[in-house]
């Protein structure tokens, strides 16, 4: 152990020597406990002493007590002197009073002790560096996951393969040209999107990594943890931060808590000072004991003495109450039996002046105020700064001012009562003991006083010092009385009702705290609060203003105090003047509320704009400037000392009041935390900025002290700001230049040649550690605190210098180009760029260089080897950046990029000359690339004639966008060519297919209209918009109209492809309409224009062509109507026409327009013809012409052909007579088209669901314009195509539209034999339906018995088909009988003869297939084979059979209740019936055949019978249970006797009586007793409520 301490202590060492934190001189190394928090209080917490001055002037200090001179003295090392050199001594000015705390808390230790507490610190140490749960000290994940060069890039050369022949610029949805609505915004080429849309490093900024692996403080057993593995290495670790720093006060804590009494405290006399209880913290540790005694120690942890004495305080009980006076000369102390006992520090062991409780007695009698005989005092403090005026509350409610003076050398002390009233009850005379007096249970009360404290003096004096304020605090109000020159109080403010409604506990939480006028210095306060703060003090610094912060519940509240003088006149009595006379009052402000996260137990200030405060579950601080919560720690609140405590085993107190008690336990003093705990007392210190960036730097994480302090340079640090100036210049001068120091130290000792060969790099067991991550994560880090800084010096001189040196600059470059990608960082040096291009090209990486290239800014590059490498790898993209960025020649790409469209058109014409079965896919795949970099000509030429950057698309500054459009226009439309370079050297660009060919007019513009027409034109078209071609003087000579005549001087050539005569065509006509102004064409020129639109055959355009000639014909109107209306209707120009035909009115042509055009999608079809017949109809005086009749019916099979609801809609509509027509228009055999055509016409119920999208409103109710024979038609495709739907069919219909005979004969002869019964029954006639069921059941059971007894395969088929159909008669024949069943029915027809005809022949038909089956088969189902194909046949028709029967007699059952139907007469009457009729079958069978039916039906109603048994059953329990709970609840209360007045006999519900009229409730409360009487409240009998004090209202 000792050595891992040597280890860390020596890298320290390094790190401090490196960093200048030690003041020394000589470069001594730290004291060996120097990272000792907890030991080095001395130095931290001196008091204005340095060490010197204390050992000569120790027994000085002993004899004459500690004065406090005001004076801070410099610091003399320790925790912040170590900051020193990087972060400077100005983070510490904003604590000049903090540091005279912090500079002497602890004083020297003897030897033993600290090396022991140095070996428990490092043990402890080691263990925190060990656990699992803290971060690991090992690097964290670089910027990217992956290495730079394995990302993937899609640009150049990496775009998707494509044919040659296919056109990578442009897609027909985004050409301009095309037929669709031009887009406004520009979508980039496939080509050029892909540079744009490179996948860049996609990683999130690198975590900081720990140096602590680089320190020598990381011992081998450390490294060995940390670095086993390598996931260790790549675990980002999320440290909890830290927010307060907490060290404990362990020799103090050795004199409170230890068991034995220690030295001191046996030298001065003291056997045991018992528990602590309360504690005070100003100047001077003041502890309180629940035996009485006060303990005092300095902040060097000293015992300075012992107030009072075993046997003075034995009967005046713990001190419940403590205080120190301003000059820390007295300590008052407030115990639990109300006595206050006042303590002169140079004599303590007897109180200076003693203030004993009264009694109740000598209050009433007038002799004495004070506060009662055990009344446990709940606050005391001093008044001001004198020693001897106190100011006291009790837990009664009570609270006094004493003025504890002497008048000839005799005690004269004086009590003024200044809140709370006495008891009413007499109390008991005479001191009760002790246990007498804790026996008695206090009930809180709502003037309980919470908290009580007077305005402390502060640094600077403020008029409402002579006030004397003192503030109370209870659950329902606060007070603010001020004690000069005469008891006032000042301020009162009652809770508000929202305050109010919380819970019990709440309600008594409550706390306050004063913070004085002190000075501001520059850095404390904000510049609006300096600006708003006037002087004081003879225009001195400014000073704050008194401030009282104080809680109820969670709610916390600010409140600001002043002085306003007035004006008064005051009238001398004795002479009689009135003279004006300034007097002063006191001004309060509510600066506002907020609330805390729970109930808050403490408050306490900790500067002038920072309060802390204590909840059950952790310390909170509040910015009161913006009253937002700015730290947080987790603290359990119930580890803290309540004074209280002991009371809750009597039950004085409650447990939950009492833990809660914790409000003497937290006190706060210039900055600093103090705690008394149940286990020891510890001093908390909020971390600063510089004390995180030092906590970071000791841990040797530099990365993450970078980064930290980048943050508060940016201002996205969490926390407080403590330390930093409000001013934003201020701050970011402040944080700068450490983070500048520290960049420069941390680089210094990552390189330092011992570090470099120091045991960090070797493992156990000798295996080497990788430490490129943490050379990656300070690149990453250091770059991004430049960034923030706007200072690349140190970063690209001095950073990138030490990791040359050393070898390893690719590190630096691989983590620089992600910065340089994201555009974070623009400028490079060139030396620098040229080392990264190199390094890709190194690595064969060409698409890398590229992508590099177009991201680093042109004055960055290194023109020569940027453009080497683009050509030598066809980096085009990147090479029009080199030459249009860095050398703002746009000249020289068009050049580069027409010799590779050159090249493309060479092969093409190759190709096309060449045998298609000599074609080579080799040489296709060689010429693919050469493809995709010439199409990059026109997203280059676009971007460019738009005055955009290629390929980024960023503004052009305007002088460079003017240069670059006039370059551009100049050598595309040069009317021959061009020597490029210019001057001696240069060499004509050509573009002839032939080497040495003619070379034409125009040849640039015809090469690349040669090459793709449509991606050219496309780009003149964005081109076209620009203002540059506008005819001023500043395009020079190029405009709109010198572009077209070129267009069509072009145009003029035989050699031209029809493609590019189309798009010419296109581009001209669409453009004229849109710039008039600027494009002045002849209308010869024009008109052959439109011509060309019209007779160019490709389809393909066709519907570009139209929209282009719509373009033309806004702006043209040509002269040969007839002839050019022909050329649109041979070019398919429809939507020309329609407009064309509608303007002139004929009707006809218009119709045939919609009804010609195959892009028309089918609703607007059939909407369109619509509109047309009813528009020609209405100019026809309402009646369709009949060129128009003529017209549709001759259209009528392909409207039919497309949507037959539709087509039927407009003929009911528009041609009612022609329904005839339009069935013959389907076609001979086309009989389900009629079927649906016919079915959309008469059934109304299916027109909204039909299969078709029917666009046409329709009328409701069958069509009457149908001829009859159309509907019986109907009725017969009806059975045809859908039997089963025949007779809700039917019923849709009314009875006069169809004839029923006919209906029914034709239903009759498709074999619908249901629907035969339903139209015979419709009539009135049930026996002629029925016989019809008989007769058609007679047929159907003949055709199963043949089918039974045949061996066809078809027998199958043609038994299911007739069960079918007697299953659909026997159902229309029940609904039949049960309809005749009803009551209201009419009865001319015998009900009981309805049903025995229905019955008898549906038996008549089971007895007839009966006959034809074996007995097997008529036999239950277990009892037939199963390997008998014909048995199961038979056994499955009879069942069937009887199935039809059993659902009858069902039926049946339902009305047997009336009385026209007896089910046991209709039984008999069957079975004779059958008896009678079937001679042939013997009485045995036909009864056993009645048996079976019978049985079958009986046991289903035996079963349904046991359903609703069960049923019953489980009803009827439910109930009982429902009922059970009814009884239960009515039982509960008291139920009253009767339903009238016990004393008036009035009832409490009144009857209504005949012939009275109804009157108006009354509502009068009443009163039950316990005994069940009840009464109205006015016939209460006396002494009611005395008797029955338990009764319901």
């Amino acid at each position: 152990m000792n050595g891992t301490r040597d280890a860390g202590d020596t890298g320290h060492d390094d790190l401090s020597e490196e960093l200048h934190f030690s003041d020394s001189e000589g470069g001594d190394s730290p004291d060996v406990g120097a990272g000792d928090y907890s030991t080095r209080f001395e130095e931290l917490m001196s008091d204005g002493e340095d060490a010197g001055d204390h050992e000569e002037n120790d027994d000085e200090d002993e004899e004459g007590g500690f004065i406090y001179s005001g004076v801070d003295a410099d610091p003399t090392g320790g925790y912040r002197e170590q900051l020193r050199q990087v972060l400077g001594a100005d983070h510490e000015e904003d604590e000049i009073e903090e540091q005279e705390v912090e500079r002497s808390l602890v004083h020297e230790v003897e030897e033993n002790e600290r090396f022991a507490a140095t070996i428990e610190d490092e043990a402890g140490h080691v263990h925190v560096v060990s656990s699992p749960e803290l971060p690991p000290m090992s690097p964290k994940e670089p910027i990217s996951s992956a290495p730079a060069s394995r990302v993937p890039s899609h640009i150049g050369n990496g775009a998707p393969t494509r044919t040659p022949l296919t056109r990578p610029y442009l897609h027909p949805s985004i050409s301009r040209l095309r037929s669709i609505t031009p887009q406004p915004s520009r979508t980039p080429s496939a080509a050029s999107a892909a540079t744009l849309h490179s996948h860049l490093h996609e990683s999130t900024s690198a975590v900081p990594s720990h140096f602590s692996a680089l320190s020598r403080s990381s011992s081998v057993t450390n490294l060995s943890v940390h670095f086993a593995n390598d996931q260790s290495l790549r675990t980002p670790a999320h440290p909890v931060r830290e927010v307060l720093r907490w060290t404990q006060l362990r020799i103090i804590g050795e004199h409170i808590y230890a068991g034995q009494p220690s030295k001191a405290s046996s030298l001065l006399g003291v056997q045991s000072s018992g528990s602590p209880t309360v504690l005070s913290a100003n100047g001077l540790i003041c502890i309180g004991t629940d035996t009485g005694l006060v303990l005092v120690f300095d902040f060097k942890q000293t015992l300075k003495c012992v107030c009072g004495n075993e046997v003075a305080e034995k009967n005046v009980g713990a001190v419940t109450a403590l205080a120190l006076s301003f000059d820390h000369t007295y300590v008052a102390a407030g115990h639990a039996t109300g006595h206050i006992r006042l303590y002169d520090l140079r004599s303590p062991k007897v109180p200076a002046r003693v203030v004993a409780p009264t009694t109740l007695a000598a209050v009433a009698s007038g002799r004495q105020e004070g506060h009662l005989v055990g009344s446990r005092i709940v606050s005391i403090g001093f008044v001001a700064g004198r020693h001897t005026a106190l100011v006291s509350a009790d837990d009664s409610g009570l609270a006094f001012y004493h003025s504890l003076g002497k008048v000839f050398f005799v005690d004269a002390t004086d009590i003024l009562r200044i809140l709370g009233k006495y008891p009413d009850e007499d109390a008991l005379d005479g001191p009760p003991t002790l246990g007498h007096r804790l026996r008695r249970k206090r009930l809180r009360k709502p003037t309980t006083i919470l908290s009580m404290a007077p305005l402390p003096l502060g640094t600077c004096a403020h008029p409402t010092d002579s006030y004397n304020l003192v503030a109370l605090l209870t659950p329902i109000k606060l007070v603010i009385v001020g004690l000069k020159p005469t008891p006032k109080t000042w301020y009162r403010r009652h809770r508000q009702s929202d305050d109010e409604e919380v819970s019990p506990k709440s309600r008594f939480k409550g706390t306050l705290a004063w913070f004085p006028s002190v000075s501001l210095t520059a850095d404390l306060s904000s510049a609006s609060e300096r600006d708003s703060k006037k002087s004081q003090m003879n225009g001195t610094h400014p000073s704050s203003t008194p401030t009282l912060a104080y809680s109820w519940g969670n709610t916390l509240n600010l409140l600001k105090v002043s002085e306003d003088k007035v004006v008064q006149a005051v009238k001398d009595a004795k002479t009689g003047k009135i003279n004006k006379v300034e007097v002063g009052r006191i001004v309060f402000d509510e600066v506002g509320s907020w609330n805390a996260s729970e109930d808050i137990l403490a408050l306490q200030w900790l500067n002038v704009n920072q309060i802390i405060v204590l909840t059950p579950s952790a310390f909170e601080i509040y910015d009161i400037r913006t009253f937002k919560l700015i730290e947080r720690e987790p603290f359990d609140a119930w580890t803290l000392v309540s004074p209280v405590l002991s009371h809750t085993t009597n039950g004085s107190v409650t447990y939950s009041d009492a833990v809660s008690e914790v409000a003497h336990s937290v006190r706060a003093y210039k900055g600093k935390i103090f705690l008394l705990g149940q286990h020891g007392v510890q001093v908390g210190t909020l971390l600063t900025w510089a004390d995180r960036i030092l906590s970071s730097v000791s841990d040797g994480d530099f990365l993450s002290a970078i980064e930290l302090a980048r943050s508060y340079y940016v201002g996205e640090a969490p926390g407080n700001r403590n330390g930093l100036p409000d001013d934003p210049e201020k701050l970011k001068a402040v944080v700068g230049e450490k983070m500048r120091e520290l960049m420069v130290a941390s680089a210094r000792y990552a390189f330092s040649e011992e570090r470099l060969v120091d045991a960090t790099h070797v493992t156990p067991d000798g295996r080497g550690v990788d430490r490129t991550e943490l050379f990656e994560g300070l690149v990453s880090t250091c770059a991004r605190a430049c960034m923030a800084l706007g200072d690349f010096e140190f970063f690209f001189e001095d950073l990138f210098g030490y990791y040359d040196n050393n070898g390893i600059a690719s590190i630096f470059l691989r983590q620089l180009e992600p910065f340089m990608l994201n555009g974070e960082i623009r400028h490079v040096p060139p030396r620098i760029t040229q080392r990264l291009i190199a390094l890709h090209d190194e690595d064969n990486r060409p698409d890398l260089v590229e992508r590099l290239i177009w991201h680093i800014d042109p004055d960055c590059l290194d023109i020569n080897q940027a453009i080497t490498l683009c050509q030598r790898y066809q980096l085009y993209d990147a090479l029009i950046y080199v030459y249009t960025r860095a050398l703002q020649d746009y000249r020289s790409p068009v050049v580069e990029l027409l010799g590779l469209v050159r090249r493309v058109q060479q092969w093409r014409r190759q190709r096309a000359e060449a045998s298609p079965s000599l074609s080579d896919p080799v040489d296709e795949q060689a010429i693919e690339p050469v493809v995709l970099n010439a199409y990059k000509i026109y997203p280059f030429i676009a971007d460019t004639l738009t005055g955009l950057t290629y390929p980024s698309e960023e503004p052009l500054p305007e002088d460079e966008a003017y240069k670059a459009k006039t370059d551009v226009y100049t050598f595309l439309f040069y009317g021959r060519s061009s020597v490029w370079p210019e001057g001696e050297g240069g060499k004509l660009v050509l573009t002839s297919d032939e080497e040495n060919g003619i070379e034409p007019t125009y040849p640039y513009t015809r090469l690349l209209l040669r090459f793709d027409p449509e991606a050219f034109l496309h780009t003149l078209d964005m081109a076209f918009e620009d203002a540059y071609l506008n005819d001023n003087e500043e395009s020079n000579g190029m405009s709109r109209f010198i572009i077209i005549k070129i267009l069509l001087e072009i145009l003029s050539s035989p050699e031209l492809s029809q493609e590019e005569r189309t798009f010419i065509h296109i581009f001209i006509a669409r453009n004229v309409p849109k710039y008039p102004q600027f494009i002045h064409i002849q209308p010869s020129v024009l008109h052959s224009i439109l011509i060309g639109l019209a007779e160019d055959p490709d389809t393909s355009t066709r519907e570009d062509r139209q929209l282009a000639a719509e373009f033309l014909l806004s702006a043209y109107t040509p002269h040969e109507g007839d002839r050019i209306l022909e050329l649109f209707k041979q070019a398919g120009f429809y939507r020309i026409l329609r407009s064309w035909y509608k303007q002139e009115k004929e009707w006809p042509q218009l119709l045939g327009t919609y009804l010609e055009d195959p892009d028309l999608p089918r609703h607007d079809v059939f909407t369109s013809v619509d509109e047309v017949l009813k528009t020609s109809k209405k100019a026809n005086k309402g009646k369709l012409p009949q060129a128009v009749r003529d017209r549709f019916l001759e259209s009528l099979p392909d409207l039919l052909h497309s949507d037959i609801a539709n087509t039927a809609a407009l003929v009911d509509e528009h041609l009612p007579d022609q329904h005839e027509a339009a069935c013959h228009a389907l076609g001979p055999d086309d009989e389900h088209g009629r079927f649906l055509y016919l079915q959309y016409l008469l059934v109304s119920h299916l027109r909204k669901s039909a299969e078709d999208d029917i666009a046409l409103p329709r009328k409701p109710g069958p069509s009457p314009n149908v001829p009859p024979w159309l509907r019986q038609a109907y009725v017969a495709m009806h059975c045809q195509f859908d039997p089963s739907g025949i007779i809700p069919a039917l019923r849709s219909l009314p009875r006069d539209y169809l004839d029923s005979y006919e209906a029914a004969r034709t239903c009759e002869e498709r074999e619908v034999f249901d629907a035969v019964v339903w139209l015979v029954d419709r009539e009135d006639k049930p026996q002629d339906a029925l016989a019809k069921a008989e007769s058609f059941d007679q047929l159907l059971s003949t055709r199963i018995a043949d089918a039974l007894a045949s061996s066809d395969e078809q027998a199958a088929d043609t038994i299911s088909d007739a069960i079918h159909k007697l299953e659909a008669v026997a159902e229309v024949a029940v609904s039949i009988c049960l309809e005749r069943s009803q009551p209201t029915s009419p009865s001319d027809v015998p009900l009981e003869d309805l049903w025995f005809q229905l019955l008898s022949s549906q038996i008549d038909s089971v007895q007839r297939i009966a006959s034809c089956c074996s007995l097997e088969a008529l036999g239950p189902s277990e009892c037939v084979p199963t390997d008998d194909p014909r048995m199961q046949r038979e056994h499955q028709t009879i069942s069937a059979l009887r199935a039809l029967v059993h659902k009858t007699f069902t039926a049946l059952m339902s009305v047997s209740s009336t009385r026209a139907v007896s089910f046991p007469r209709l039984f008999k009457r069957l079975v004779s019936s059958a008896s009678a009729t079937k001679a042939h079958v013997s009485k045995g069978t036909l009864y056993a055949e009645f048996r079976t039916i019978l049985t079958g039906m009986l046991e289903s109603f035996r079963s349904e019978g046991d359903m609703l048994v069960i049923t019953k059953h489980l009803v009827d329990r439910d109930v009982a249970d429902t009922i059970a709970e009814l009884v239960a609840e009515r039982a509960k209360g008291w139920a009253p006797s009767r339903g009238v007045c016990a004393a008036c006999g009035a009832a409490f519900v009144g009857s209504k009586k005949a012939g009275e009229a109804e009157a108006e409730p009354k509502s009068e409360p009443v009163v039950v007793s316990r005994t069940g009487a009840i009464y109205h409240t006015r016939c209460l009998p006396p002494g009611f409520h005395a008797n029955h004090a338990n009764s319901v209202h």
